[in-house]
Formats: structure tokens, sequence, C-alpha cells
């Protein structure tokens, strides 16, 4: 069966991450339940505070009727405990709630490009469901420049439900070309 195929490779991807493979693929198996297994993108992402690395790993599981998004994140212990611990959530987006699914491709040397290939440096998904904004302000102002009155603000709000980029440098030219394949796989399902 396939998506017994496709949730083997998931758990392969997971592990090549070396990150708490266990907990990571439990976290997602919950919100997957019995339900069929589209298709998936492993992104591990650390990050660099003072003296000390935190990894964050995020997981995209597309399903017939979801997007499933789950992160694992580690956390250094508050005093008086030592250690660390994980957290590990999971978000249930269905197909239909999601208005916008954007693709975007940094290709180096684009005049060596030619259509159908896969060369791509950098990919970033960035996808939108209404549960998050940001809003961006800044100070209005006219066009005398002698004018000294306050005009108020200007801004825009914008989607900020999800982001995810990759690198071929970083991330290898495989895993960038599994988010655009990704990617062009949830524009053509949350189209419908």
């Amino acid at each position: 069966m396939r998506t017994d195929a496709v949730r083997r490779d998931l758990r392969s991807e997971i592990e090549a991450q070396g990150y708490f493979p266990d907990l990571v693929e439990d976290t997602v198996t919950l919100a997957l339940e019995a339900e069929d297994l589209v298709d998936f993108v492993v992104h591990h992402e650390p990050t660099f505070s003072h003296d000390e690395i935190h990894r964050h790993v995020t997981v995209l599981a597309l399903t017939p009727t979801r997007l499933i998004v789950g992160h694992t994140d580690d956390q250094p212990a508050e005093p008086p405990n030592t250690g660390s611990y994980a957290a590990s959530s999971t978000e249930s987006v269905p197909l239909g709630t999601i208005g916008t699914v954007t693709l975007t491709r940094v290709v180096a040397d684009p005049e060596t490009f030619r259509s159908g290939s896969t060369q791509a440096d950098e990919s970033w998904l960035s996808v939108g469901w209404g549960a998050m904004r940001r809003i961006e302000l800044e100070t209005a102002s006219c066009a005398d420049p002698e004018c000294e009155a306050d005009h108020g603000y200007t801004g825009s709000l914008a989607g900020d439900d999800l982001t995810v980029r990759m690198s071929a440098a970083i991330d290898g030219a495989d895993r960038v070309n599994r988010l655009v394949r990704f990617a062009t796989t949830l524009q053509r399902v949350t189209a419908r």
C-alpha cells in the first residue's frame, strides 16, 4: 500500500534529523490516526542563543482532508530543574480553510535555467489560513518636507500562519526539491 511506503519515508526523514525521532513521529502519528498520508516535508531548524543550540523540527503532513503542522522544540529547564525538555504540538488545518499557498524559488544563474528543471538554490513555502496576522506599521507622512503635523500611521496587515524556508547549501538539494513538490501538491489540492 502506498500510504505505508509514505509513512516509512516519513520515519526515515525524521530519523535523518537525529532529533528525538520517536517523539516527533509519535506527535504526527497521533494527529494522522488512520488517515492516508499523501505527502510530507520534514524541516530541521537549529537556533543559536548565546552558548546554546536549540533545535526545532517542523513536520508538514498532507492528508486527503487536512494539513497537519507538527512542531517539536527543545527548551532549557527552568531552575531548580536541570537538563532540558521538549515541547511537541500539532495543528490540524482543514484543506478548505487554507486561503493561500505561496511557493518561492530562488535560482542562481537564471540564464541557465531550463523549463522543467529542479534547479533551485532556495525555496520558501508560505501557507495562510487566517489563524495569525502580522501588522507592520510606520509613521505616515505627506509630500510637504516642511510639514510637522502628525499624520498618524500607515501599514499593512498580512497573514502569517506558516513559512518554511530551505536552502540547498544547508538542507541539501533533495530537501529543497521535496519542499517544492510538497508546495505544488498543496497548491493543487487547496484550489479544488
